[in-house]
């Protein structure tokens, strides 16, 4: 299944409003300042509704982990960049590991939409003479010995009078 694209663009837009937040909330001293203030307080709503809304379809730390690397990259490079901070090569490269770091998190593949029992079992299978096979349906059975969830043991077609 392709990726869609527009839960990402959230996700970015939301990162530069969080660098945005971030920087007027340190502009605003201590919330004293009214414009500093106001543009903290609309820029981290929208941001959070962003994140919010990207997490509908990013898993949560994918999304989460993203959101922060890029938003506290922004705000250092902002700052230094304003003289608010120092400039460091040093700082430059970090900074640079960190969206690094997101855009391979962006490249894995997307497993939020797979459900746990998907992920937890291996295929379907079924009973041929005691002995469990792969099969071509979509109901899902247990390996020998293994027990259902709710700890109660799975029922298998061959041990089903007339499914056989």
């Amino acid at each position: 299944m392709p990726k869609r694209p527009l839960p990402w663009v959230i996700l970015l837009i939301s990162a530069v409003l969080e660098a945005v937040w971030a920087t007027a909330l340190g502009s605003s001293d201590g919330f004293s300042k009214p414009l500093p203030t106001a543009v903290f307080a609309v820029s981290v709503t929208i941001s959070m509704l962003g994140l919010g809304m990207a997490i509908r379809t990013i898993p949560l730390g994918t999304a989460y982990a993203i959101w922060v690397g890029i938003g506290a990259a922004l705000t250092v490079g902002w700052a230094m960049a304003t003289g608010v901070e120092p400039f460091s090569v040093v700082k430059l490269m970090f900074i640079t590991g960190i969206v690094g770091c997101a855009a391979g998190l962006k490249s894995l593949p997307d497993t939020k939409n797979r459900s746990a029992s998907d992920a937890a079992t291996p295929g379907p299978l079924t009973c041929q003479g005691g002995i469990h096979v792969e099969c071509a349906s979509n109901s899902r059975h247990s390996r020998a010995g293994q027990r259902g969830l709710d700890s109660s043991p799975v029922s298998h077609p061959a041990n089903q009078p007339g499914l056989q």
